[in-house]
Formats: structure tokens, C-alpha cells, sequence
């Protein structure tokens, strides 16, 4: 098959079946939804200007994603409804369909020549792309499109740290930091005319859903698509970046992207940020290197974790020194102890943690650096550390727009001794990291933080968000 630059390394074929005598190529999109700096999409488009024919894009709209709500579904449905609409424009055809997105994908397979897939690190993604592969009657081809550099071309196994992963993703980053190119579709389609879903309320379509209605959207302060994520990108180059390396860990500032929850969705591209990024000019080194840092090293590291290690969604995917060093200490004393109804309402003694957590609860967002803190304090007032990261990812998952993916499942581990080195031993923790309502006074404006939670609260509660 032919390939182009771009798509070095990021193809795999997941079965060996021949072309079919089929209509169109289909790309089934899931983890990359966008129209635009898509790998995978345009490795759909290559393949079937080759083949004389146009391209299908569809998407399975399951309503027992797991532990996915309105608040989740309606920022993805905005990506979608955007995503459709460019495609359109492209003259491609995107069909979003109802049902199990391996289900949705294989009916459309029986009239494909091939079929192209995005790539997912989660259990259930890979689930459905083995189903997929098996029982599709044509070739399904895999196509990279959510890390700079391919995960195992960075390394074949699970790192321990951001220090033995870094130097392995920058002997490659050079060679990977380009942007995909965008292809002319020669053949326009039209093969499934008024079929799928109507995007054009999408809450509308939310609302008829299957889903946990509990958690209500965040969309007067964040919108999902391509065109918010850049203008929020742009926005962020434009006024903040400048002060990113001294502020990032300041969250009583607002120096931060916000891109996490675009990148969850696949609503843009990494490689578009890094690459927006870079040529920032001259004086911004420090600002640079912070950023890539998180957004390649760390976020990639993330991804190393879910995709090397089967038990990342649970407390065994914890290291072993750390899983014994905080059962050594199980039966310490707790000063304070707090039930998840408890903490889910933000019902503690502790005001700068009550406001991480009402942060989390209204906009569906929490600075990172009281993320640590926020996870921490429920470690040591919690019974056990099992329950402790069952409440923890299970709240993060809830209430985060970006939960649910490699790097929530990383930072919930990382509360716990994952990526880190044992510290000096204490009560309760042993020799994990703990964090003091002290450390916060001392590194920043804690009380700062607080009031901005506080006026951001009131803010959304009268629209004006």
C-alpha cells in the first residue's frame, strides 16, 4: 500500500485480509475527532485517491461509554457536529451512528474497500479494534494519531519515570515533529445520504441519550472543537505563555492552556500545538521547554503507562514499594476521615482542598497543581489506600471533562508512588509523597486560589461564564 511523509511508523495493519470489491474507503473515527492534522483521516484520503474512490467517515455514538455523562458527551458532541461539517466541506462523508462503536464500524465495513482506524491506549479501545479487525470483511489499517512520537518507537515496554522516558523521546523528536499534510479528495461521497444522527442541537441529542444526566454540561465556560482549541491555543500564546514557567504551578493564575480536554477528545492535534509552540520566537526558551515537557514527555509517559500495564485502572497498577510501604502504615492514625458524599460536596475542614474540589465539581477543571494536593489529602483521609484511590478515580473520572484517559489514570497512580521515588517515611503515607496545606501557603497564594474559584463559581451560576 502506498504511503507518504507524514506517516512514517504510525501504520499498522491489524489483519491481513485483501482489498474488497467495496464502494469507498471508511475511516472509523473514535479517538481522533477532528478533520484537520489527522493522521489517520488522511491516510484514508491517500488510500483512496489511489483506489479511484472516495471516503466514509463514521463515528459510533455509544451510550455506555464507560463512566462518560452528559457533561462528557455533550463537549464531544460539539467536536463531532464541527468535525462533520468540515468533513462535508472536504466532500467527505461523515456518518454518526448510534450503537457500540465496533458495531457501527463493521456494518459499514461490508461495503468499504478497506477500512482505516485511529488509535486508542484504553482496554476497551483496543477491545473494539481486535473485534474490528477479526470480523471485518476488508483490510483494517491503524494509524497513530495521538502522541508525537509512535509509543513504540519510544520504547517496547513500561517506563519507570519522566527521566528514563525523556531522553528516548528527544533522539526522536525532530524526526516526528511535522505536521501531517492535507490531502485534495479527488472522489466526493454520497453513499449513505440521511443517515445517522442530526447534530444540529447537540444538546437535544444528549438529552436523548442513555447516559448519567446527573452531571450537568460546563459549556459556558468550556465549548468542545477544533476551532475552540485553537482559539483558546492562540489565546494562551498570545496573552500567558510568556509567564507559563513561572506560573504554571501558581494556581491562583490562570497562565495555563486548557488544552487537556481538547486532547482528550482528540479535538486537536498535539503535534499542532507543539509545532505552534516552537515557533513562538526567540525568548521564550524556558516557556518552551516547560511546555513540551507536559505536553509530550509527561502526557506520552501517560500514555507508556496505560498502554504497557493492564492494571493502570486499578490500585495493583500502583508500584510494589508503594503498595507496601502504605499498607505498612494502614492501621496509622487518621486525624480526619471523610465518606466519598462527603468529599463529592466539598464538606471538609480543610478550605483550600473544599475549593479544588468545587472547582472540579462546577467547571469541570482543576489546576493541576492542586490536583496533586486534592488527591493527596483524600490518601490520608481515607480508611485504606484502596479505598482511597476508588474514590479518587472515581471522582476525577465524573467530573473532569479530560477524565477517563491515560493521564487521569496516571495522576490518580502518581498520588499513590507511580513515576515518583519513595521519600522520607511518616505516618500514614510511609515513604510516598505528601503534600501540607503548609506547602501551599508557602509556594503560592493559596487564599488567592480560593477567591478565584469563588468568583469563577458565581460567574457560571449567573451566566456570565
Amino acid at each position: 500500500m502506498k504511503t507518504c511523509r507524514g506517516f512514517d511508523h504510525r501504520v499498522q495493519r491489524l489483519n491481513e485480509k485483501q482489498e474488497a470489491k467495496g464502494d469507498y474507503v471508511l475511516y472509523w473515527m473514535q479517538q481522533s475527532q477532528r478533520a484537520e492534522d489527522n493522521h489517520a483521516l488522511e491516510y484514508a484520503v491517500l488510500q483512496a485517491n489511489r483506489l479511484k474512490r472516495g471516503v466514509v467517515v463514521v463515528f459510533g455514538l455509544t451510550d455506555s461509554y464507560p463512566e462518560a455523562n452528559l457533561r462528557h458527551y455533550v463537549f464531544m458532541l460539539e467536536g463531532l457536529k464541527e468535525a462533520q461539517e468540515s468533513c462535508l466541506n472536504r466532500g467527505i462523508q461523515m456518518i454518526v451512528r448510534k450503537g457500540s462503536p465496533d458495531d457501527v464500524a463493521l456494518k459499514f465495513s461490508r461495503d468499504a474497500v478497506l477500512m482505516v482506524c485511529d488509535r486508542g491506549y484504553l482496554k476497551h479501545q483496543k477491545t473494539w479494534r481486535k473485534n474490528v479487525a477479526r470480523k471485518a470483511p476488508c483490510p483494517v489499517i491503524q494509524v497513530e494519531s495521538e502522541v508525537v512520537v509512535p509509543v513504540e518507537k519510544v520504547s517496547e515496554k513500561a517506563e519507570y519515570a519522566a527521566r528514563t522516558i525523556r531522553p528516548k523521546i528527544h533522539r526522536r523528536l525532530d524526526s516526528y515533529l511535522k505536521k501531517v499534510p492535507m490531502l485534495r479528495v479527488k472522489e466526493k461521497t454520497d453513499h449513505w445520504s440521511n443517515s445517522g444522527l442530526i447534530l444540529t442541537d447537540v444538546r437535544t441529542t444528549a438529552r436523548e441519550l442513555n447516559i448519567d444526566h446527573s452531571v450537568p454540561p460546563v459549556d459556558h465556560l468550556f465549548r468542545g472543537g477544533t476551532a475552540r482549541a485553537k482559539l483558546g491555543l492562540n489565546r494562551f500564546l498570545k496573552k500567558k505563555f510568556k509567564l507559563y514557567d513561572v506560573h504554571r504551578n501558581q494556581p491562583q493564575t490562570d497562565e495555563v492552556s486548557y488544552m487537556g480536554m481538547y486532547l482528550h477528545f482528540g479535538q486537536i492535534s498535539p503535534l499542532v500545538i507543539a509545532e505552534k509552540i516552537q515557533r513562538t520566537g526567540a525568548g521564550f526558551g524556558q516557556q518552551k521547554a516547560a511546555f513540551i515537557e507536559e505536553l509530550i514527555v509527561r502526557r506520552e509517559l501517560a500514555i507508556n503507562f496505560v498502554n504497557y500495564s493492564p492494571s493502570y485502572a486499578s490500585y495493583d497498577g500502583v508500584p510494589l514499594w508503594a503498595r507496601k510501604t502504605l499498607k505498612d502504615h494502614q492501621k496509622d492514625k487518621r486525624p480526619y476521615r471523610y465518606s466519598r458524599r462527603k468529599l463529592e460536596s466539598a464538606e471538609t475542614h480543610d478550605p483550600y482542598w473544599n475549593a479544588a474540589m468545587q472547582e472540579m465539581v462546577h467547571t469541570g477543571y482543576m489546576h493541576n497543581y492542586m490536583r496533586m494536593y486534592w488527591g493527596k489529602k483524600i490518601i490520608e483521609w481515607s480508611p485504606t489506600p484502596e479505598s482511597a484511590f476508588k474514590v479518587a478515580l472515581g471522582l476525577n473520572n465524573k467530573y473532569f471533562i479530560d477524565g477517563r484517559d491515560p493521564n487521569s489514570y496516571t495522576g490518580v497512580a502518581w498520588l499513590f508512588g507511580l513515576h515518583d521515588r519513595p521519600w522520607g517515611e511518616r505516618s500514614i503515607f510511609g515513604k510516598v509523597r505528601y503534600m501540607a496545606a503548609s506547602g501551599l501557603e508557602r509556594k503560592c497564594d493559596i487564599q488567592g486560589y480560593v477567591q478565584k474559584v469563588e468568583e469563577r463559581i458565581k460567574s457560571a451560576s449567573t451566566g456570565h461564564g
